[in-house]
This record gives C-alpha cells, structure tokens and sequence, in this order.
C-alpha cells in the first residue's frame, strides 16, 4: 500500500480544521480534480478532520480513498436535511470512485419453452430465435424462478437435466417421484401425451396464475375419471388439486396490517456485499431486488445513502419500510421520503416477530445470490450472519480469527491462531507462535504475549494479506481471564475488534461465547453452534499439532545433553543441523565438526557415545 504524503495530510487537515461547525456536504478530489468521493456531515468540521487524523479507526478503504486525496470542496447549508438532499443529487451525478453505489444485476427475465416434443419450461435471462417460445419479458426474475418452482410441483414436471425423448424410460426414477414432485418420464411413468397435456396446463398456470386455475373443474373431471375407471388419471387430478391448495394457503398474506411494504436487508461474503429487498404488494411478496455492493465500513452512513439512492431512482414508495439494518438519522430518512413522494411513510426496524419474519426471508435472499456469485456455500453464510446478529457487531463476521496455547505441564509452550473466511477454513493465513516471554504454563500470560505479537504485526503490515488485515471478530479457546487478556494486549496497540472466549461443556464442546458483557448461548442456534464448534476443534488440532511437534523435538535435543560438553544451546544446534537424531547417530566426526559450536573433542565424545548405545 502506497504511503501516504505527509505534507499533503498536514496541510487538508489544516484546510479541515477551519471549517464551520455547520451541516454540509464535502466533496474529496484527487490530483486530476476527480470527485471520488462525497458524504454529508452533521458538522463539517468534525466529520471532514477524522479523514486527515489517525488511520487507527479507519478501513482499508477509506485509508485508500483518502490516499488519494488532494483537495476537498464543501458547501454549507440550513439544516441536515438539506445536506442529504444534496448529497444525493450530487453522488446520483458524479457517481464517485469511493461511494457505495447500487450495481443492479436486474434484467428482464423470460419463461422459455422449447420446441421439440418433450417440451421443457427453463427461465431465459435473453430471447434467442432457437424456434422455443417465450412469454415475457418480465422485469422481477424472483417472481418467475418462483412461479416456475411452483408450477413444476404442482405439475410434476421434471427439473432435472435429463433429455427426452433421448432418456425416456432410461433410468430409475429419482427421490422427486417417490415425494410426489415429478412424473418420471425417465422411468417410463408417464406417457408422451400426458406429459404434453401437463406442460400445456402450467404453461396456463404461468400465464394466468392461481386465480386462472379453476379447482370445481379439476374436481369435476376428477370425479368423471373415477366413475370411468380411469383410476391413474384421476389420482394425478387429485394430487394437482392437493397442490394448488397448498398453494394457496402459502400465498396467505405476510404482514398483518400493512399491504405494501418494502424490506431491506443486507448480506455479508469476505469480498462483496449483498442490499436485497423484498417488496411486497397486496399483503404478498411480488419481486426481491439484489445490488451488489462493497462492503460498508461506515455502515450506518453507507447504508443510509444506499436507501436514499434506491428511491432516489424510483416513482414510488410503499408507507411502510422495514430495515434490517441501523442508519445514520431514521427519521431524516422518513422526512425525506415523505417529502419525496407526497405522502407519509414510515421507516421502522425489526421489532415486531413478523418484521423479524420478513427479514430474515430478506436476508436469506440475498445470502443466496451472493452464494451464487462467489461459490460460498448459503449454509455457512446463514451461519455467520447468525453469528453477528448473536454478538451485536453490527455485520456477519466473515474474517474470524481464532486462538488456543497448548503445552505439557509448562514446558515448550506455543500459541495457534487459524482464521475461518466465509464461515470456512482459510488455512493459507494460519499461524504459529513460540511462546518466549511467559513461563511455567500460564495461558493469559502466553495469551496476551500471541495477540500482542499478533497486533504489532497488524501495525507492520497494514492493508497487506495475512497479518495485515484485522478480524472481524477473535475467539479466544478459554474464559474472560483469557479474554481480558487479549484485549489488554489490542488496546496497548491502539487495535479494537471485537474477542469472545469460547466457553466448553462437559463433553468439551462450545456452549457459549463470552465477554466482559456476560454469556451468550449458542446450543439453541444449530448453524453458528456448528460454526463454533468446528473453529474450536481446528484450533485446538492445530495448536496440538505445532505443540506435539516442538515438544517432540525439544525432548530429542534434551536427550543430547546427556553426553559430555553437550549443553542444551549444542543439542538443539545440532538437531536443528541433523534434522533427526538418526542423522545425527550416522553422522561422522567431521560432519559433526560442520555444527557451529562442536568442536572436534565434542564430536568426537558424541561419535563415541552412539557406537557405546550400539
């Protein structure tokens, strides 16, 4: 990472320092006169000085955008909500480099049906001339990947990637048949035309919906198919019927009072971030909207904007917005909307179950995009997003850093730390420590001496891979004692992240995580109780390993001192030349004498002390 210039600091924080304590927006620019960045301040002075101050509390990219900094503009207004106003319209002008934005990978979506005989229903991102229809175009892809999951169980159709006629009667049916979701005309189930006649009957459904399906119909031939005996046939109507009335009570309404509503929520991966929003019309949810975004490190001021600009671009707003998320002011937020579109609306968070229903459907929403797109698996996300939520720290910790020190009643004690990315093993970033300064087996001693260690590196190295960038979050294998010390030893370096010790059961599994607030339970949350459960089993592997493999060694090299002029500095010279006392049993005298330290008399005694063992 580039050093900063420290002239060019000095001198934006001497323009910073002289500006009002007013609202108003700031405007950063880089040497070409570039706007890169633009934010909104309550109070210029305070907010625009923190960028030319310490980077202690800053994120890499905030350190890189001011880096880049060589001039700043600003302009004073009445209040802060004029300041927001602007904000918007400038950022919705210039787009800058360094502003979160809204990447809409939302495009029209189409219901592809192929041509050929075994016609199959696919949804189509584009409309080619390959001789299949297609209905559309539609605008919301959440509704038809719904509609064609819905169709495809009520139908029976097959959603795997068999080809027919090529694989009819080819095979054993899968466990869609056995659970009633597919007709199996890979086993020969169904016949030609009565796979036709249910492709044609969904493709009727996905024109007209539910409401085009009439049951009195369907329960009418049902009961002609019976008096005729054809038995097959009217089971497959009585099935159907079973499905569109599950279907039905699925498509109850989600919100108790409100009919309209949009709810915003946010998922975290290691790279990238995930905005979703469900909104719902008519008490059920009609689309799901995903922007991809950096990942805020100002949340609450980032998250704000990413509100602003969603509707900054939109004619119309429900009265009622649910956020998932905390922003910087909700009511400027609420005032503006409302001015915005002429009626009130209101901004509420999570605090009724069915808020916290919708969204955690939200979230989850976009925790599935998001695996999609970086081939994270959606059972760890969940994980991990449970896990911020659970410790209060504000986003889905998806860097975590844990800690165990093992050694045998004190001696050749050592320190593991592993780091768990995207709720996964990252084992290129693990690492081990020799323990040097703490003795006679004292865990927060050799606690506070690893993450001391680790810290400093952190301000060596800061913005690179490995010790360079900070964790979202550390656990420490142990209690509070444990705990304390290592944020003893962060807030010596000047370093905050948040530290949980894990607390063990009986069977020595996590039951909690705890610090100086107290115990949080995680036994009754199946994912992050998993989650925990396999960082403390990898840590303390790791640990057990580095410390069985230096303990192993240090009793090798101890063994040495046996022979005479061979103190412990000389044994552990000449296991760290030989690499195995084999090696060393074999070695000549003259090999011997190659060890810094041995001489002749010494390698001679050593020489002499192996053949008298043989």
């Amino acid at each position: 990472m580039p050093k900063q210039n420290t002239e060019a600091m000095k001198r934006l924080r001497r323009k910073a320092m002289t500006l009002p304590l007013e609202p108003g927006v700031y405007i950063m620019k880089n040497k070409n006169g570039d706007i890169i960045y633009i934010g909104k301040a309550k109070k210029l002075k305070n907010r625009v000085s923190q960028y030319f101050g310490s980077n202690t509390n800053h994120g890499i990219k905030t350190i890189k955008m001011v880096e880049n900094v060589d001039e700043f503009d600003y302009i004073v207004v009445a209040s802060e909500y004029e300041a927001l106003v602007l904000e918007c319209s400038l950022i919705k002008q210039y787009r800058p480099k360094y502003n979160i934005l809204l990447k809409d990978d939302k495009g029209y979506s189409y219901i592809k049906i192929s041509g050929d005989e075994w016609k199959k229903i696919t949804l189509a991102k584009q409309k080619l001339d390959d001789g299949a229809q297609y209905l559309g175009p539609y605008t919301s892809s959440y509704y038809i990947s719904t509609a064609l999951d819905e169709a495809a169980k009520v139908f029976k159709l097959p959603t795997c990637s068999k080809i027919f006629p090529r694989d009819y009667k080819k095979g054993r049916p899968c466990l869609n048949y056995f659970i009633g979701r597919c007709s199996a005309p890979c086993a020969g189930k169904v016949t030609k035309e009565e796979y036709a006649e249910s492709v044609n009957e969904a493709i009727n459904f996905l024109r007209g919906g539910v409401k085009s399906v009439s049951v009195k119909e369907m329960e009418k031939e049902m009961f002609e198919a019976a008096e005729n005996c054809e038995f097959e046939r009217a089971a497959r109507l009585r099935d159907r019927i079973r499905a569109f009335e599950k279907l039905k009570e699925k498509q109850v309404a989600v919100l108790l009072k409100e009919k309209h509503a949009d709810v915003f929520a946010v998922a975290h991966a290691a790279d990238a971030s995930c905005m979703s929003v469900l909104r719902i019309k008519d008490g059920k949810i009609f689309d799901a909207e995903n922007f991809i975004i950096d990942t805020p490190e100002d949340a609450k001021n980032e998250l704000m904007q990413l509100v602003v600009g969603y509707y900054s671009i939109r004619d119309y707003a429900p009265r009622l917005i649910i956020l998932d998320f905390e922003v910087d002011d909700p009511a400027l937020l609420q005032q503006w909307l409302s001015e915005r579109f002429g009626y009130n609306v209101r901004v509420v968070g999570t605090g009724t179950a069915e808020n916290m229903r919708l969204a955690h459907l939200c979230r989850n929403n976009g925790a599935q995009h998001l695996s999609h797109l970086t081939g994270r698996g959606t059972k760890e996300m969940k994980a991990v997003d449970e896990l911020g939520v659970l410790l209060g720290i504000g986003k889905a910790p998806t860097y975590i850093e844990s800690y165990d020190i093992s050694h045998t009643a004190g001696s050749d004690p050592v320190g593991a730390m592993i780091v768990f990315k995207d709720g996964k093993p990252y084992k290129t970033a693990y690492k081990k420590f020799a323990i040097k300064t703490a003795v006679g087996g004292d865990d927060c001693a050799s606690m506070y001496e690893v993450i001391s260690r680790r810290a400093q590196r952190y301000l060596d190295e800061k913005g690179l891979d490995g010790f360079g960038t900070l964790p979202d979050v550390m656990l420490i294998d142990g209690g509070l004692p444990q705990v304390n010390a290592a944020n003893s030893a962060l807030s010596e370096k000047g370093i905050y992240t948040a530290v949980f010790g894990m607390v063990k059961d009986s069977k020595h599994r996590t039951r909690a995580l705890v610090n100086e607030n107290g115990e949080i339970a995680i036994n009754m949350h199946r994912g992050v109780f998993s989650l925990i459960g396999n960082i403390q089993e990898e840590v303390h592997r790791f640990a057990i390993t580095f410390h069985k493999s230096k303990h192993t060694k240090s009793a090798r090299a101890n063994s040495l001192t046996k022979i005479d002029g061979v103190g412990e500095k000389r044994a552990k010279a000449l296991f760290s030349y030989f690499r195995s006392i084999e090696k060393i049993r074999n070695a000549s005298v003259e090999e011997l004498c190659s060890v810094p330290t041995i001489t002749k008399p010494i390698a001679e005694n050593i020489y002499k002390w192996f053949r008298k063992e043989d």
